[in-house]
């Protein structure tokens, strides 16, 4: 645990003393955007927090390559990881300056999905009638198809100043918390891509949230939000491959459905605000991917709360759903239960709070 937290502290830091020279570099480029309707913020802000985020993930990897535990988890997949990783920042960045189209986006989406297919990332099971061994052209599809998913539900819920760094940091705990418990608990290997992944991604996501909370002097736009998406969802799939299901299934165990069910229902949030947005506006008849106003932060800042309890709610009901759901996997189911009861008073107790404010206006 040291090591990985050891690993988690080196990409915080990197990546909190990279992104203000990025932030100059992005501006120069113009790799910036102007304030538009639809937009929350009113000043010319630069994009690219996703090369800082890369940076920091680069030499990151390079040091703790040589940690005796954490060092035994580089290997074929993640190798394959950090080089979709490359790949998908590096079409986000040119999509954060030139602005690509969505057919585009998801080409190359689908490519660096991929990139991991071509490295053994890929799911190899379902939780179907017991385990269900999937063939390896349906494993591939589907593969991609959750990879494009992660990847695009971390990029409709980037909307407000650090909602989307803070709401990945959060999914991450969750899963390394997972991941590396199921490895002590079942005997499992400690050294994993999962926990390595997850522990940097949690570092960056601090390291970067300093300078993207509102109000934000860097975005991390389409580079750093596919790139957290690829790496959170390539993080999922290799959890899968690393555990014997047949052997946790003889054993009793809820935590055979976890690994597939866990990234959904950690981003919950940015996946309703994902499904959301796609029926509202198929219903209007307009593109999927049509930019609007009404995203769930939207509407949330129209009841005139303010922008940062605005991010610290969503926060509070991403931690609603992820953090019980990864403590079901090992305790009761109460247990789990009471903590999501807990976190759910918390963010009424800010709403609550707002309202006595407000009438006191």
């Amino acid at each position: 645990m040291r090591e990985y937290l050891l690993t988690a502290a080196l990409a915080a830091t990197l990546c909190f003393l990279i992104t203000p020279v990025v932030r100059i570099i992005a501006m120069r480029a113009g790799a910036y955007v102007d304030p538009r309707s639809r937009d929350i913020h009113t000043v010319i802000t630069p994009r690219w927090g996703g090369v800082s985020m890369w940076v920091s993930l680069s030499i990151t990897l390079l040091v703790v390559n040589h940690l005796p535990l954490v060092g035994k988890s580089f290997g074929r997949e993640s190798t394959g990881i950090f080089l979709a990783g490359t790949f998908i920042m590096l079409m986000g960045a040119l999509d954060d300056r030139y602005d690509l189209d969505a057919i585009t986006k998801f080409a190359g989406q689908a490519l660096a999905g991929g990139i991991l297919l071509l490295h053994g990332v890929q799911i190899l099971w379902l939780p179907i009638n017991g385990i269900f061994t999937l063939p390896p052209n349906i494993g591939q599809l589907l593969t991609i198809l959750f990879v494009m998913i992660v990847i695009n539900a971390i990029n409709f819920v980037d909307g407000l100043d650090g909602l989307a760094t803070g709401i990945v940091a959060i999914c991450a705990t969750a899963f390394f918390g997972f991941s590396y418990l199921l490895a002590v608990i079942n005997g499992f290997t400690r050294a994993g891509a999962p926990s390595l992944i997850t522990a940097v991604v949690i570092g960056m996501c601090i390291g970067f949230l300093p300078h993207n909370f509102h109000p934000a002097r860097i975005f991390m736009g389409d580079s750093g939000a596919m790139l957290l998406g690829l790496l959170l969802s390539a993080s999922a799939i290799t959890l899968t491959g690393q555990i014997d299901a047949n052997s946790i299934t003889s054993q009793g165990s809820s935590s055979t459905l976890l690994p597939i069910l866990l990234p959904f229902s950690i981003l919950a949030i940015p996946l309703l605000d994902l499904a959301m947005a796609i029926i509202r506006r198929l219903r209007a008849g307009r593109s999927p991917f049509a930019a609007d106003r009404e995203h769930l932060h939207h509407r949330i800042l129209d009841l005139g709360i303010s922008h940062r309890r605005t991010t610290v709610i969503l926060y509070m009901w991403t931690a609603g759903f992820a953090i019980p759901t990864a403590i079901a996997a090992f305790t009761s189911a109460w247990i789990a239960g009471l903590v999501a009861l807990a976190i759910f008073a918390l963010s009424l107790a800010l709403l609550f709070e707002f309202k006595k404010e407000l009438s006191r206006i």
